[in-house]
């Protein structure tokens, strides 16, 4: 005879363990000065937190101000002088002897046209615009991995709860089976086969519960501050979409490349603007000694672009270069976001049909399975191993379906936060 090491006040004492994390949980959500958090609210957080974005607005922000002041002509120069001054005979370091001594005091400032400075202006302009986009495209990054965060940190703590039933449910099995045995209705080896269930669901639990705590570590890292034990009641996410030629003209990727175009091109203006050279003026008044007049000089300096298509047309063409190979890669951003907003939505489309096949035919049919190999178990028309595989497949099935879930809400929120708020009436919403 097998003897079985495990008395019925060791099970009772593993059950009530295994269930200690279900009732702290119900005595968190008894509590009313805890609060759940949403998915906006998650989404709200990670945005406004984010030390990406606000990197980028503050770049944005860096070349906004060098924009306003590129338009403006260069300072003025202050030029200060003495001219001619003798160093040796009878009138060596006189500032006033000499005729040909001069103390000169002029101004010299540089006159690049208008359309240079506008070019110069409108350079920065788009580069300001670019980087500003650029942030809002992260904005969008952020709020899609901050609702992933959520949804998985959801998907986690489901995992959990139901492995923490199949625990509860299989060491009742296992007490029924040890009692059976004990009386003679029953085999050491059935009770030997529910504990073995029993360990392996333990296990699985204990890979359940760091996985739970990995999820509010990823979630604590977008929100910035500690993720709660569980979350407010998911939204729904069969319906509600933007339209997605409407998502990808308007997306933030989309128009942060655009806006990348929009600055080489400004870049290219100015290099062309630049092969025409500043001219410079210069006033200058010259004072010499009481017995001699004084004097006043005007003069005009203007580059000698001599070596044009070496320099500045090289320039030009790199500029113009540049162009192009921002054009180029605008137009695979583009393709490439259009084929991930439909595989998003694909998935999203899938998801649900999944999930109502499982809530709708598959559930009920594995419920069932269950409940008939209890009933034929109990007649003594089945063995323990029949009833622990029912069960084993309604676990199987429960953690499909969250898994399921997962990624129909993953795809529902990369199309749904790509835009910010105030940008998502201007989609309509689309049901698959």
């Amino acid at each position: 005879m097998v003897s079985l090491p495990c008395s019925r006040w060791r099970l009772r004492r593993a059950l009530g363990a295994a269930l200690l994390p279900v009732a702290g949980l119900a005595a968190l959500l008894g509590s009313p000065t805890l609060h759940a958090l949403t998915l906006d609210e998650a989404v709200a957080l990670a945005q406004s937190r984010s030390s990406a974005v606000s990197a980028r607005n503050s770049e944005a922000r860096a070349m906004g101000e060098q924009a306003a002041q590129a338009g403006t002509r260069p300072d003025p120069v202050l030029r200060l002088s003495l001219d001619n001054l003798p160093i040796n005979g009878a009138e060596r370091w006189s500032t006033t002897r000499d005729f040909m001594t001069m103390r000169s005091v002029g101004v010299m400032q540089t006159l690049p046209s208008s359309d240079k400075r506008e070019a110069r202006r409108l350079e920065r302009e788009r580069q300001a615009e670019a980087l500003a986009a650029q942030a809002v495209a992260q904005a969008a990054a952020v709020r899609r991995e901050a609702a992933w965060a959520w949804w998985g940190l959801r998907a986690a703590a489901q995992r959990r709860e139901v492995l923490q039933a199949q625990v509860a449910q299989t060491a009742d099995l296992l007490l029924a089976a040890e009692a059976a045995w004990r009386s003679g209705r029953g085999s050491a080896s059935a009770a030997i086969a529910a504990r073995e269930q029993g360990q392996r669901l333990q296990q699985a639990l204990l890979a359940a519960t760091a996985e739970h705590e990995a999820a509010r570590t990823s979630l604590q890292r977008w929100t910035r501050e500690t993720a709660p034990e569980w979350l407010a009641e998911a939204p729904a996410i069969d319906g509600g979409l933007p339209d997605t030629a409407a998502l990808l003209a308007q997306h933030p990727e989309t128009q942060a490349a655009q806006a990348r175009v929009a600055a080489t091109h400004a870049s290219a203006g100015l290099a062309d603007a630049e092969r025409s050279p500043d001219w410079s003026v210069e006033l200058m008044l010259s004072q010499r000694g009481s017995r001699y007049t004084d004097m006043v000089s005007l003069g005009v300096s203007i580059p000698l672009t001599l070596q044009r298509g070496l320099r500045q047309d090289r320039e030009l063409a790199a500029r113009l270069a540049e162009a192009s190979a921002r054009e180029a890669e605008a137009e695979d951003v583009q393709r490439e976001l259009e084929q991930q907003l439909q595989t998003w939505r694909l998935q999203w489309q899938a998801a649900l049909a999944q999930r109502e096949l499982i809530d709708r035919q598959r559930a009920p049919l594995a419920r069932e399975r269950v409940q008939a190999a209890l009933a034929a178990y109990r007649a003594g028309q089945e063995t323990l191993a029949t009833v622990i595989e029912a069960r084993q497949a309604e676990l199987s099935l429960a953690l499909e379906r969250i898994d399921v879930e997962l990624s129909g809400a993953r795809a529902w929120s990369a199309l749904t936060y790509a835009l910010p708020r105030d940008q998502k009436a201007v989609a309509q919403g689309e049901r698959p």
